[in-house]
């Protein structure tokens, strides 16, 4: 298969599997997906879902935000993780949001990435699924998938979103590495993975990888 080929084979194997693409973390607006995104970090969805409703009911705007203490948020969050940067980055970008932008989230990647705690990896989801703009976050389960298919070489995660941005039209972007997301999680793991199961791997997957998992 050429390069084009694998491309189409990927996209037309997501959207047959995976023709809707629900927002993994609850959120209602930009600001509430900005404070789950930024909880995500090096933490799972399903645990940040259980996290938010409580943070949430007391505060789901920067407002609101800012009457709670570092310390409060804190404790709300704890279970997530690298609690001293989430919480004094909640705290710090929610002030921000009020003082520079009459509480909203900025739709402008520049301006996202120069908040607190608020890394290229969040403001591209952000920008993405609160404002539509095509972005491609790249997660652990990207940077494996693009791997295993030979698409990237795997150096980074920067290196694989100037990848997958040049080999996938822009237009499918924001769909699409939602779609890789739910493939790595259901059919291509880190652990316990299942190459038989994996159709996509098992097709156009990267020959090393292949040989490696036989062995």
């Amino acid at each position: 298969m050429t390069k084009n080929e694998k491309v189409t084979f990927v996209i037309n194997t997501l959207n047959e599997l995976y023709p809707e693409t629900p927002i993994p973390l609850n959120h209602k607006d930009p600001y509430t997906l900005l404070i789950a995104v930024l909880l995500s970090a090096q933490c799972t969805d399903e645990r940040v879902n259980k996290i938010t409703p409580s943070l949430f009911a007391k505060a789901d705007n920067p407002y609101d935000m800012v009457k709670m203490s570092v310390e409060q948020i804190a404790a709300i969050i704890r279970p997530c993780g690298l609690t001293p940067m989430k919480s004094k980055g909640i705290f710090g970008l929610s002030q921000i949001l009020i003082d520079k932008y009459n509480g909203e989230v900025p739709q402008d990647f520049e301006a996202l990435e120069s908040l607190p705690a608020v890394g290229h990896k969040t403001a591209s989801v952000v920008m993405s699924q609160a404002f539509g703009v095509p972005a491609f976050p790249v997660d652990t389960h990207i940077h494996r998938l693009m791997y295993r298919w030979n698409l990237s070489n795997g150096k980074s995660v920067q290196q694989t979103e100037k990848d997958a941005k040049r080999l996938f039209p822009e237009a499918s972007w924001n769909k699409l590495h939602l779609q890789i997301i739910y493939y790595g999680r259901e059919y291509s793991p880190a652990r316990g993975w299942n190459l038989d199961k994996d159709i996509i791997t098992k097709t156009i997957g990267r020959k090393s990888v292949i040989d490696e998992y036989k062995k």
